[in-house]
């Protein structure tokens, strides 16, 4: 017998061996069964590639469309102690970079800023600078305020946006101020926020840059990047606010807020911030969201990094940039 015979009989001898079991017993079950369960992968497997080929987009532009843009490798887990050190050296980066930091809203007195901050929700700062001149020159006191006929206050903010909503806001506010505040407006956080239209950011606006009050002014920009830092994971103002105040020492809020609203407006925009231009890109855990090619990004660039006007008609004497144009004649 040959050796292919041989392996041939070999192969065959279990074949025969259950062939010739006794009745009643299934000798052939173990191999049933496994087919069994193999047919049943086999159709776990079809209607698992049926569903993913029914889930998956009907175009290459669809899938590109659905994929999100490269991120930089994911950090290591950041303990509390190291997310501090962080981002005090984050605020010490800023300060270097802003050094020329300042409230962008032109005002003269804590009134002037507290109605300009007023103007400023849902509207540029450059907008309300642009506005509040011919506004403050016809009411330059609360009491002025108070006494304008609507429809003229109205058609005077017009151009800052809601102009309705602000024309009540700042008409109640102005009368508060005259009938319970003496005319003055009061340096207290519970004060200033008792005023139609105030809430806490407006009033640490104006504590901070009128009353050397410390305060965090969490507006969209500040939001924005205190959550890309990792500062917090909150979407609420005020618990950001609280959750921002236990990483800095006091005595550093109102500076902070500044460096990192300027930044937030130049830099690290909402859309498409500009991280190959980010002098702070080392530091920060949501390197990748934006553009990193170098020269691309810095295109992206606005204000004086941009090359362009800032958003003060009167900007302080050490800002590097130019000043923004008044409003155009309508």
């Amino acid at each position: 017998m040959g050796k292919a015979a041989a392996g041939e009989t070999a192969a065959q001898a279990p074949a025969k061996t259950s062939a010739k079991a006794p009745a009643g017993k299934k000798a052939a079950a173990p191999k049933k069964t496994t087919v069994k369960r193999t047919a049943v992968k086999t159709t776990t497997a079809k209607r698992t590639a049926t569903k993913t080929t029914a889930a998956a987009p009907k175009s290459a532009k669809a899938a590109a469309a659905k994929t999100p843009a490269a991120k930089a490798p994911a950090r290591k887990p950041e303990s509390r102690a190291a997310m501090i050190r962080r981002a005090r050296r984050i605020n010490r980066e800023l300060a270097e970079v802003y050094p020329y930091a300042h409230p962008e809203l032109d005002f003269t007195n804590p009134f002037e800023l507290l109605v300009a901050t007023v103007l400023s929700a849902q509207t540029t700062d450059l907008r309300v600078n642009q506005t509040t001149p011919a506004l403050f020159a016809l009411c330059p006191t609360p009491e002025d305020m108070a006494a304008m006929d609507p429809e003229r206050l109205e058609e005077l903010i017009r151009p800052a946006g809601f102009f309705r909503a602000k024309t009540k806001s700042l008409l109640g506010l102005s009368a508060a101020l005259r009938d319970r505040f003496g005319g003055e407006v009061p340096g207290r956080l519970e004060d200033l926020v008792s005023l139609p239209g105030v809430g806490r950011k407006t009033a640490n606006v104006v504590l901070g840059n009128a009353f050397g009050v410390p305060g965090i002014t969490v507006d969209t920009h500040f939001g924005r990047l205190a959550r890309r830092f990792g500062w917090t994971t909150q979407e609420d103002p005020e618990k950001v606010e609280a959750d921002v105040a236990e990483i800095f020492p006091k005595s550093e809020w109102t500076m902070l807020s500044h460096r990192v609203v300027f930044h937030g407006r130049r830099v690290c925009h909402s859309r498409k911030p500009a991280c190959g231009a980010c002098p702070i890109a080392p530091l920060c855990p949501s390197y990748g969201e934006g553009e990193t090619d170098p020269e691309k990004a810095k295109k992206l660039l606005k204000y004086e990094m941009g090359g362009q006007p800032g958003q003060r008609l009167r900007p302080p004497a050490d800002y590097p940039g130019r000043p923004a144009a008044p409003l155009a004649a309508r």
